[in-house]
């Protein structure tokens, strides 16, 4: 059985990190994800090596510096199911940022190799894409943070909001071939929350030759991670589903395969 699912932790360390995916504990090369959990006044300050970084603010306010920002104040939502688009700061590799928190503050970390192509920046809520996709039960709300029409060098970051009852990343797609324009090789996390928090999702990840079939029953602060094989996730009635997806790959691009049994329900939806 292969072990996708990485829990939130209950109790912070004392830097706040709740949540830790490095690429070594993945198994990977390109990912990174973390989620700290601050106090009001309380600090996180960290390199980011060769690591470009884009700090989702998933909900609370703060103060965000690097080098060459020094935001005030910054987030508006918070809890992510208020369904606005969050703040966000991107920052290069090479650089530093430093977060204060001015209210309860959760904080996701999504890191991927930077080649200092692209300054420090504030991605303000205004910035972000926002669109719906699907259709009936399989319909679903998008957040579009980091697109690849976005400057950066490897990061693509993105959040989903699926209603209670409905299905997300579906019909079940795949982006695990460097095979483009077909098809992009993309290692992907998953951070889960669930509304009400004592719910849960169902998140199956698979492979057509069946060498990985796993479904999993995911908890509010879970991670879930792609390496590879298709990913659908479905929120049962009465609980609304959230996740914030990281992705990275040798080329910054989103190109998926869907899986053939299921193509018709994009073509044809009455069927």
């Amino acid at each position: 059985m292969a072990d996708l699912i990485v829990p939130s932790r209950k109790t912070a360390d004392e830097q706040g990190n709740v949540l830790a995916i490095t690429p070594a504990s993945a198994g990977w090369t390109y990912v990174g994800f973390e989620v700290y959990r601050l106090n009001p006044g309380q600090r996180l300050k960290k390199e980011t090596g060769d690591q470009e970084v884009c700090l989702v603010l998933l909900s609370g306010k703060a103060d965000v510096a690097t080098s060459e920002l020094k935001l005030n104040n910054i987030g508006q939502r918070m809890s992510v199911f208020e369904q606005i688009p969050p703040y966000s700061v991107y920052i290069p590799n090479g650089d530093f940022f430093e977060v204060t928190a001015t209210t309860e503050l959760e904080l996701a970390v999504c890191a991927a190799p930077g080649y200092g192509s692209h300054p420090a920046r504030l991605i303000a809520p205004d910035q972000v894409g926002v669109e719906t996709r699907g259709y009936g039960n399989i319909e679903r709300h998008i957040h579009n943070i980091l697109p690849e029409q976005s400057p950066a060098d490897s990061l693509l970051v993105v959040e989903v909001f699926t209603p209670n009852g409905h299905w997300s990343s579906y019909p079940p797609h795949k982006h695990d071939q460097d095979n483009l324009p077909s098809e992009s090789y993309l290692e992907e996390t998953y951070y889960h929350k669930i509304n009400p928090a004592e719910g849960f999702a169902v998140q199956r990840v698979y492979t057509l030759d069946g060498e990985l079939d796993e479904t999993m029953i995911v908890k509010n602060g879970d991670a879930v991670l792609v390496p590879k094989g298709f990913h659908p996730v479905s929120a049962p009635p009465g609980y609304d589903v959230y996740y914030l997806n990281v992705m990275a790959g040798p080329v910054r691009t989103w190109r998926f395969y869907n899986d053939p049994a299921h193509e018709w329900l994009m073509t044809n939806p009455k069927k």
